[in-house]
């Protein structure tokens, strides 16, 4: 195939990519694809190498060398050859990716012909049903249904088909979706450190969803360390490839890396990267509107008084022009003008304009939720007494109240916090669950800590809010810096409880070290008379007063077993039964076993 199509071009190319094709200057590499979840290698990938330490032994110099002598087609064509070549000649029964760019698959399949393509395939020893054409530069295809055409001729003979590097930039859903290859290779910016980046994790999981429906298997490229492969691992995605699997090399790997192999046998699982920041932005879908009728510029005070009067429970309305909402006019204050002595003989039939407030609030449907924090904490606080115009893409739809505003903003801010803690920027309720049922689903075992706070409210009355806000920080950040971020997961439940999750051996020791580091500097957020006295007096929670010991940490632990539980809801519950035993004992790590709880 590609011998007889640039054999005279490469006779007569006097570069020196010319002269390593005429030469055989160029070999083959080949680095293996694994499967995930088993470590096993499910198929290897052929690349092109130039001669050892010379200036062409990387391929993107080869490929600038091609591109400079006007061998890229010819190139191409001589590194699949010699790629299958090499395979055949090696009796390889497994898979074999080989790279093609779609441009060039169009100029094959038109010069030879799929029967001649497979012949020459099965020549060369290799099975058509074990060779996948890895697509590359698809972002040229200018006629994809033409492209799509060639792709199901050849997969018609039993040759699979992958996308390369989805997600650089240049990727195509429509290609995806109209192919719909066997296999995607997604781009190695979004594997590297994913165990890092929670934007790169949920943009992975968002491309599961799409290989679920078109019933493809991903493949994670560049996976170069423990922590990324074990995320991607526990992501579920099917196969990876990378140097910490395996470099590529002459002869194709009968095993996979002995370190990485110990990771995917490894059942711990990984803490998935979480977004530290409790997101304010966001739209409002719950928040209610009132369907009320609106008034136009000419409604009459008369009509609008009858509108009051028929729609007892109305606080405003709005005026429009049209469909677009122009003012508002509170009722209480119309009323308040109508009901006067001689007010409908003199201004009755009048327009209603006059009372018109004409800076109403306008809040699109798909409202912003800083957009309504605004109104709660505006120095004009009409918009709560008056409310506010809701508008459907400029349109007018209807009023909300501030009662709705406040109950709205309050009922999103709650909701928030339970994928990120305001405060803290930990994880809340949802991704603590969420990660318990991983740790359940797994069978390994782990630790649950519960932390708590001892005589924190007193503390927080005293000195209120702000350094009471302080010291729940302070938590967090010394629960931090005591956990391994890759084993142990530091979740905040609310107020002063955290959990956290461990699969660390020495998690016994970093408890008792958050603990002792807590004491040490929580003493700091008191005032001098009371670090002199060792606490404060204050009320307690039924009015009387008396003195309070300095604030310290609490921590029950539980010891987790694999089939012990099959929950999330139940973990929690034993360690917050933990945690209220080591409040009672007054100890600053109280452990429990689950046994302990199977009789209780």
């Amino acid at each position: 195939m590609p011998a007889v199509m640039h054999s005279n071009v490469v006779r007569r190319g006097r570069g020196p990519l010319a002269g390593l094709m005429r030469g055989n200057g160029l070999f083959p590499v080949f680095q293996p694809i694994v499967s995930l979840s088993d470590g096993a290698i499910y198929s290897h990938e052929a690349l092109i190498r130039g001669p050892q330490d010379t200036s062409f032994h990387t391929p993107d110099a080869l490929l600038v060398a091609a591109s400079h002598e006007s061998l890229n087609f010819e190139f191409e064509n001589f590194c699949v050859t010699v790629a299958l070549d090499r395979w055949g000649e090696l009796r390889e029964s497994g898979r074999l990716f080989v790279n093609i760019s779609a441009e060039v698959l169009v100029q094959v399949l038109k010069h030879c012909g799929r029967d001649a393509l497979i012949e020459l395939v099965s020549g060369f020893g290799v099975l058509p049903r074990m060779l996948v054409l890895e697509i590359t530069e698809y972002e040229r295809v200018t006629d994809m249904d033409y492209f799509a055409s060639v792709v199901r001729d050849i997969r018609s003979a039993g040759v699979s088909l992958a996308l390369d590097d989805f997600g650089d930039g240049k990727s195509s859903l429509r290609l995806w979706s109209q192919l719909k290859p066997e296999f995607v290779k997604i781009d190695k910016y979004f594997t590297n450190d994913i165990s890092q980046h929670a934007d790169k994790l949920k943009t992975i999981q968002a491309l599961q969803q799409i290989a679920a429906i078109f019933d493809t298997s991903l493949i994670a490229e560049g996976i170069e360390t423990e922590e990324d492969l074990r995320v991607l691992r526990d992501l579920g995605i099917t196969y990876g490839q990378g140097y910490f699997l395996g470099r590529p090399a002459r002869l194709p790997r009968e095993q996979v890396v002995a370190n990485a192999l110990d990771v995917m046998r490894d059942r711990r699982v990984a803490v998935f990267p979480e977004l530290r920041r409790a997101s304010n932005s966001g739209s409002l879908s719950r928040l209610a509107v009132v369907e009320a009728p609106a008034v136009t510029l000419t409604t009459t005070n008369d009509e609008l008084a009858m509108l009051f009067l028929l729609h007892t429970k109305l606080h405003a309305v709005a005026v429009v022009d049209g469909t677009r909402p122009v003012g508002i006019i509170n009722r209480a204050v119309f009323m308040n003008e109508y009901s006067k002595l001689f007010y409908r003989e003199v201004w009755g039939r009048k327009p209603c304009m006059v009372h018109a407030n004409l800076e109403p609030r306008l809040i699109e449907r798909n409202h912003n939720v800083d957009e309504l924090v605004g109104i709660l904490t505006s120095d004009d606080q009409r918009y709560l007494v008056d409310g506010f115009i809701v508008t459907d893409n400029g349109r007018y739809e209807g009023m909300g109240t501030g009662e709705q505003l406040v109950r709205s903003v309050t009922e999103t801010r709650i909701e928030a916090a339970r994928h990120a803690n305001p405060l803290t920027f930990l994880p809340g309720n949802i991704p603590i669950s969420q990660h318990i049922e991983r740790l359940l689903s797994s069978g390994v075992e782990f630790v649950a800590c519960y932390a708590d706070l001892n005589n924190f409210k007193p503390f927080n009355d005293q000195y209120g809010y702000w350094r009471g806000d302080e010291m729940i920080r302070l938590v967090a950040r010394i629960a931090l810096a005591h956990c391994d971020p890759q084993r142990d997961f530091v979740g905040h439940v609310g107020g002063d409880d955290f959990i956290i999750l461990y699969q660390s051996a020495d998690w016994e020791l970093q408890c008792q070290g958050i603990v002792s580091e807590f004491a040490e500097c929580a003493i700091d957020l008191f005032d001098i008379p009371a670090r002199e006295a060792g606490g404060i007096h204050a009320e307690d929670r039924h009015g009387v007063s008396r003195f309070f010991p300095t604030t310290t940490l609490s921590i029950g632990a539980v010891k987790i077993r694999g089939g012990a539980f099959t929950c999330a809801e139940q973990v929690a519950s034993v360690a917050a039964r933990a945690k209220h035993d080591a409040k009672s004992y007054g100890e600053g790590l109280y452990i429990r076993d689950t046994q302990d709880f199977s009789t209780q």
